[in-house]
């Protein structure tokens, strides 16, 4: 009994291959999702490594380091592999078994295949396509609004990883940290691409898959793409225009009303947000906290927004989209906005004014009795409420609780609200609009007022005490007595001190025999006085000296 076991083992041990009556196929890998399966018709790429039962090597497409790449079910291969291949997904992995009659036969194939082998293939599916099929796209992501999609002959800008059926990276845009830039439709592309990216929207995001025949061929490309190779585009599309469009202006709020528009030559002054089509951000006015202040239609600013601010109102909301050759062109402006990008600014119009423009004053409300109008040399009175264009209040004499007291045509105030506080009764109400060169110019007011900017003044005259006639700081409200320089000289000393000087005029003030000029230092200008009379500068006047406004045409005293 023991020799006949060990025969039993011995003869088990080395019996030929029990005999097969069709292919075993064995999946080692099945990958989770399987986007196509193998159809008779269909060509594959894969690899393989062939062995015989005892696990001798006789093949290997590895050591040839290419794919096998075939058609299926069309008698180019052994019919057991024929069969075999139909039904597997990429990726997935098997071992098949072949019997002879599906493999070589009874002739074998030369000195590497004996007749009647069992041929095992341990095989690899890469890649699936059929010469009838097209370009597939599908869309993963698709942006909540789409105002345009890519058509033949505009020009994209866009970010890919490229890969091949088998998800093997062969290229990608974002690893250059550049996105790929081309037209679309007009041959520049491989002809799956040109195709694929026809109807997409900026934002949205796509899965291209083309066949060789739309991509790179029996030939492939170097050593990244091996011919008759399927390829997969995961693309998202960031800009889009075309060379013959215009600037698009969107998103408009017009204020009502609106009783001027922006025209050329006019100086604008703007707050902007300015981003990239795909909405990323590459610049705001708003960050540095100051408006964007430009002549326009001038070419001070690129064309695009050149043209976009023609036309609008103070006040105006609006989008201005701009494509690159009204932008910055094929070079970009380096690391912030790219070559060849689309500009999207969302602008408010703060004021705008023309070098020419003088102020503008309205009447709110006129008393129905005025008997004295306000002109220059008059010491006026007035509240006022002082904004920007854009409502921004500025101040108010309101909030002090008292009234800003000038002399007028004695430049102490912006010569736009000199003109405007002109032949104004007492009472009577003013709106007035002042261009920045009759107010606070390029400079503006420091933390105050911004420069160049438009004021807006609502003035109303409370007081005003009338002024002297022109040239003169001090006049006589009666005659003039002859024994002047004697009632002057106190002392009878012969000469006029100048605090007597001083004590004298301010007598005659205080007695109504004369005035001085309102609104001014009344000290200052009888120390002007004094000095005009002193010709020699002694610090004393005396009746040589001494002469009388009537006198001369040289002096603002006596």
């Amino acid at each position: 009994m023991l020799y006949l076991a060990v025969w039993v083992a011995f003869a088990a041990c080395s019996a030929p291959p029990v005999p097969l009556d069709d292919i075993i196929i064995e999946k080692t890998f099945v990958p989770e999702q399987c986007g196509r399966a193998v159809k008779v018709g269909d060509y594959v790429r894969y690899h393989y490594i062939g062995t015989f039962p005892d696990g001798k090597k006789f093949d290997s497409s590895y050591d040839r380091g290419s794919t096998y790449n075939v058609f299926v079910g069309k008698k180019q291969l052994i019919a057991g592999m024929d069969k075999a291949l139909v039904g597997m997904c990429v990726n997935e992995r098997s071992l098949v078994k072949i019997p002879p009659q599906l493999a070589y036969g009874k002739g074998g194939y030369g000195d590497l295949i004996p007749p009647d082998s069992i041929l095992h293939f341990d095989v690899l599916l890469l890649d699936v396509w059929n010469p009838e099929d097209g370009v597939q796209s599908t869309t993963y992501l698709t942006p909540p609004t789409c105002v345009r999609k890519v058509e033949v002959s505009d020009y994209v800008r866009y970010h890919y990883n490229g890969t091949l059926l088998d998800g093997t990276l062969f290229d990608s845009s974002h690893t250059r940290l550049r996105t790929y830039d081309t037209y679309v439709g007009i041959g520049w592309l491989i002809a799956g691409m040109d195709q694929g990216l026809l109807g997409m929207c900026v934002g949205e995001r796509r899965i291209i898959t083309m066949p060789p025949s739309l991509g790179y061929g029996e030939n492939g490309d170097g050593d990244d793409i091996p011919g008759q190779a399927s390829l997969v585009f995961d693309v998202v599309l960031l800009d889009l225009h075309n060379p013959r469009d215009s600037i698009a202006v969107t998103n408009q709020l017009v204020p009502e009303p609106c009783p001027r528009k922006a025209a050329t030559g006019d100086f604008v002054r703007y707050h902007y947000n300015g981003s990239l089509l795909d909405g990323t951000f590459f610049d705001s006015s708003y960050s540095r906290n100051h408006t964007y202040d430009t002549y326009v239609g001038k070419g001070y600013v690129i064309a695009g927004m050149d043209e976009g601010l023609i036309g609008v109102c103070m006040g105006e909301r609006l989008t201005i989209t701009i494509p690159p050759h009204l932008a910055y062109g094929e070079e970009g402006t380096g690391s912030k906005i790219p070559g060849s990008a689309v500009l999207v600014f969302d602008v408010h119009i703060i004021d705008f004014h023309n070098p020419s423009d003088t102020t503008v004053m309205t009447v709110t409300h006129k008393p129905e009795v005025c008997e004295k109008m306000t002109k220059n040399g008059d010491f006026v009175k007035y509240h006022y409420n002082a904004s920007l264009m854009d409502g921004s209040h500025i101040d108010s004499t309101h909030d002090y609780g008292k009234t800003y007291n000038i002399v007028l045509g004695a430049n102490q105030v912006v010569p736009g609200m000199e003109e405007g506080l002109k032949e104004m009764c007492v009472g009577e109400k003013r709106h007035l609009v002042i261009p920045p060169h009759l107010g606070y110019g390029e400079r503006g007011v420091t933390d105050e007022v911004p420069g160049s900017a438009v004021l807006v003044f609502d003035v109303e005259l409370v007081e005003v005490e009338e002024g002297l006639p022109e040239g003169y700081m001090f006049i006589w409200n009666d005659d003039v007595s002859p024994d002047l320089f004697t009632e002057m000289d106190v002392d009878l000393n012969q000469q006029v001190e100048p605090s007597e000087f001083t004590d004298y005029i301010m007598r005659q003030v205080a007695d109504g025999k004369g005035r001085l000029a309102p609104g001014f230092d009344p000290h200052r200008i009888i120390d002007n006085m004094f000095s005009n009379q002193d010709r020699n500068g002694d610090g004393k006047i005396t009746e040589s000296e001494f002469r009388l406004k009537a006198d001369e045409t040289t002096h603002d005293e006596l």
